[in-house]
């Protein structure tokens, strides 16, 4: 169950994916992919389990579908590193592109991109540099304000605790917005996540179990 908000005069719609829903705008926004972190991992010799990018490839696929989605807009970090660039990465890559080939790509640079170098040609990606701007929106990975912008972004991957009776207490994944600026959480596995402090002028809007709902 998503939850819907007003951006900058503009409905948009958070959804448990986690992702953000411009519907006027056709536009499907995620942050911090993370592509190929399982395939960087294993490559430094940490044994973690494979097959997530292709995961994350079909929680897209899902959203794109439900959707109707005309363009995805990735706000940084659509690879982890190097070492994503692996011939399974790649090829999971490929397959899921040729499955959307109507579909616009744009991807905000994040800090992770800069490392990890820029997606392949072939995929047919925009890279562009923060801020960039689309409708009301301007687009970033690295919280920042934007004069006369509501600003997406990602970087942080926001999180909220909450608190039950006596020590009882669970972390979730957020998202995160007030003036002028909207986080989103991170879309792709094994990120971690940064919990947020509550701060006046600030909504957060929790992730789980299917549900996006406002924090208290």
């Amino acid at each position: 169950m998503s939850t819907s908000i007003s951006l900058a005069g503009e409905a948009v719609h958070l959804l448990p994916d986690p992702a953000l829903w411009w519907p006027a705008g056709h536009t499907l926004f995620i942050a911090d992919l993370h592509l190929g972190k399982a395939a960087v991992f294993r490559a430094r010799g940490l044994p973690v389990p494979s097959g997530t990018t292709d995961a994350n490839l079909r929680r897209i696929d899902a959203l794109l579908t439900r959707h109707v989605a005309r363009r995805l807009v990735v706000l940084g970090d659509f690879l982890h590193a190097v070492e994503s660039h692996a011939p399974s990465v790649h090829a999971a890559l490929r397959d899921w592109r040729m499955a959307h080939p109507g579909l616009e790509i744009v991807l905000v640079r994040g800090n992770h991109d800069s490392h990890a170098g820029d997606p392949p040609g072939w995929l047919g990606i925009d890279v562009v540099d923060e801020p960039w701007r689309i409708g009301p929106f301007a687009c970033c990975h690295h919280p920042q304000r934007v004069s006369g912008y509501e600003v997406l972004a990602g970087h942080v991957h926001p999180a909220v605790r909450l608190r039950g009776m006596g020590r009882d207490a669970l972390r979730l994944p957020c998202f995160s917005s007030g003036e002028g600026l909207t986080l989103l959480p991170a879309f792709g596995d094994f990120t971690g996540s940064h919990v947020l402090a509550p701060e006046r002028g600030r909504a957060l809007f929790a992730v789980g179990g299917g549900r996006v709902w406002a924090v208290p």
